[in-house]
């Protein structure tokens, strides 16, 4: 047997499910978060070499004043104006370089980001594609659309603004203390002192931040999650008159997302407040110990003017570090989100070193077969059987009793706890996906229609890597005629070029499942899994899904679940399942004649139909 790809170490269950957020910190959210999208992080040393640029740039005006005064303005022979004219010449140029650093710094962050961004949005949703049913099913559709979304959003945010934004800020305070260590140590002394203790706060403020915008994250995720089912089944809702149920279903999402967004903010004023406060009781310190210090001789009034605009540079990053740090926790959140989708396991995963499957009749056996869903008991076990090539196979049993399961395991939506799946000798799990979904193809009770024309939605059975020459609109064209649809496509208002409308609206169950069949016969598979719905059709469209599926399943081996003995009575052969086990296999007459469980259904649905 070749081996599969083993899982990498997850931070959700074993059971598959998307877990809320990653259990990753701050510092290894971000890490993980940059090694998923490295493209943020392209020609970050340029960008980085202009960042110190432009924070150098700012530090230019409080010198530019001091030596302005002290050597201009306040020259020992009187007013230099030359000097005063060269020094503000000088400075305006220096701050002009340092605006084009910081224009350029922009460009190229908000590139790089979009990058890598996208990177990110496209790997999390290939992911999200790539996950098992079972997996997907773990979290409503709206809220994990959320984390491809709004959640990256949250990344994009800080990246593009905050990240830069907080370097320079970094590099700004770093220069800032130098200078006025230079200036003066003791006033310089005097502003550490009273931003020390703030610096105290801010981690465990962070800490609560952090957990306040996580919970945030999820709200609103789950808020989208309601809305998004509301919009979905608002038919339904009218139907039933359950308007009000579901309101109260919505306002409870959108009042605990706001109490969320309400909390995590209230944090983020407390903590920006404090940094605020903080910074004005600092300029005033420095305004009465320098007054004190230029008394006595310690300091020129130029060099107190330039401690004063010092004061405002290095007060101002931090005000802002606060509020950056804010939104870091707020992107780390976000982070954390899209990476748990990332994180989640495949639990049916691509073969390493994956054979194809050769074209041709299929042969399916089932061997010693088991399953269960997770966290449940098993659904399936000691299940053994052979579909041979070219025959139509009837998988019957009462609600629950695993049909729909068998057809999962036939097409690999699910892998088997125990036994194995064979396709002409070769286990399922040993098969390329690509090869797999040309050879297999299953056709489910109602297929999803996309909002374009008839014509677009059947050429989805067109799979991106065939190779036929033959054009599109040829082909449905083709398939239509050869499933005897053509009277049905006439009678619509633009034949192929009728609209579905979203989700297929404007067709009945019976039509959308007749686009399910034509998908199917483009798709050309050897193997075919259906699972019949027509218990809500109209007989004339039951008549026409008849005549489809005979076309269909002609010269292919099939596996119908079927909801109607009928479709029994005209399959090759029975297979009947009951709580989990196959108790019955053999043609309609045959297992009639045996007087067993399948005997005891069919005389109880030929008493009904009478």
């Amino acid at each position: 047997m070749r081996r599969r790809k083993p899982a990498p170490e997850q931070t959700t269950d074993a059971l598959g499910s998307i877990a809320a957020a990653s259990g990753l910190g701050v510092w290894a959210t971000l890490r993980e978060g940059l090694r998923v999208s490295p493209e943020i992080l392209q020609g970050v040393k340029v960008t980085l070499a202009l960042a110190v640029v432009a924070a150098i740039g700012r530090i230019v005006v409080p010198i530019a004043v001091q030596q302005t005064v002290d050597t201009g303005i306040l020259a020992p022979g009187g007013v230099d104006t030359t000097r005063v004219v060269a020094l503000v010449l000088v400075a305006a140029l220096v701050l002009i370089v340092a605006g084009l650093s910081s224009a350029f710094v922009n460009v190229r962050l908000f590139r790089s980001t979009e990058t890598g961004l996208a990177s990110l949005r496209v790997k999390a949703f290939r992911h999200v594609h790539d996950l098992s049913v079972l997996s997907q099913n773990t979290e409503r559709r709206g809220s994990l659309v959320s984390r491809v979304t709004s959640d990256v959003d949250t990344i994009s945010l800080f990246v593009q603004w905050g990240g830069i934004m907080l370097l320079v800020s970094t590099l700004q305070i770093g220069a800032a203390t130098i200078l006025m260590a230079f200036y003066s140590w003791q006033l310089t002394l005097v502003v550490w002192l009273c931003f020390i203790p703030l610096f105290l706060f801010l981690r465990p403020a962070q800490r609560k931040v952090n957990a306040a915008y996580t919970d945030q994250r999820a709200k609103v995720g789950a808020m989208l999650g309601a809305i998004s089912e509301a919009v979905v089944g608002a038919e339904t809702i009218r139907a039933y008159g359950a308007g009000a149920r579901s309101g109260r279903r919505l306002d409870q999402a959108i009042a605990a997302t706001r109490r969320a967004m309400i909390r995590a903010q209230a944090l983020v004023a407390t903590v920006f407040s404090s940094g605020v406060l903080v910074a004005n009781l600092v300029l005033s310190a420095v305004v009465v110990a320098g007054t004190f210090l230029g008394l006595d001789g310690g300091i020129t009034v130029g060099r107190l003017l330039a401690f004063l605009f010092l004061v405002q540079l290095f007060t101002g990053p931090v005000q802002m570090a606060t509020e950056i740090l804010n939104e870091l926790q707020n992107a780390v959140a976000g982070w954390r989100r899209v990476l748990a989708v990332l994180e989640t396991p495949m639990l049916v995963g691509e073969p390493e070193d994956g054979v194809d499957s050769p074209r041709g009749p299929a042969r399916v056996e089932l061997r010693d077969v088991a399953f269960a869903y997770p966290g449940g008991p098993r659904v399936l076990r000691d299940v053994n059987l052979v579909i041979p090539p070219r025959t139509k196979v009837a998988v019957v049993g009462a609600t629950g009793s695993g049909k729909t399961t068998l057809a999962k395991l036939v097409t690999r939506l699910v892998d088997p706890a125990e036994g194995a799946v064979l396709l002409d000798g070769v286990d399922l799990r040993e098969i390329t996906s690509a090869s797999l979904r040309q050879r297999v193809v299953m056709v489910p009770q109602e297929g999803f229609l996309f909002d374009g024309t008839l014509a677009q939605n059947i050429s989805y059975g067109i799979r991106d890597d065939d190779l036929d020459p033959e054009p599109a609109a040829d082909r449905v064209a083709a398939a239509v005629e050869a499933l005897g649809l053509e009277p049905w496509v006439r009678d619509l208002p633009k034949g192929l070029d009728t609209s579905v409308g979203q989700r297929g609206e404007s067709l009945s169950a019976g039509e959308r499942q007749l686009v399910a069949i034509a998908r199917a016969y483009l798709a050309g598979a050897d193997l075919l899994v259906l699972d019949e719905a027509t218990s809500a059709v109209d007989p004339a469209n039951e008549v026409r899904i008849a005549r489809a599926l005979d076309s269909l399943t002609q010269g292919r081996a099939s596996l119908t679940i079927a909801h109607r003995l009928s479709t029994a009575e005209a399959a090759d052969l029975v297979v009947v399942v009951d709580h989990g086990l196959i108790v019955e296999v053999g043609h309609h007459d045959e297992l009639v004649a045996r007087d067993g469980r399948y005997a005891q259904m069919y005389a109880s649905w030929v008493a009904q139909t009478r």
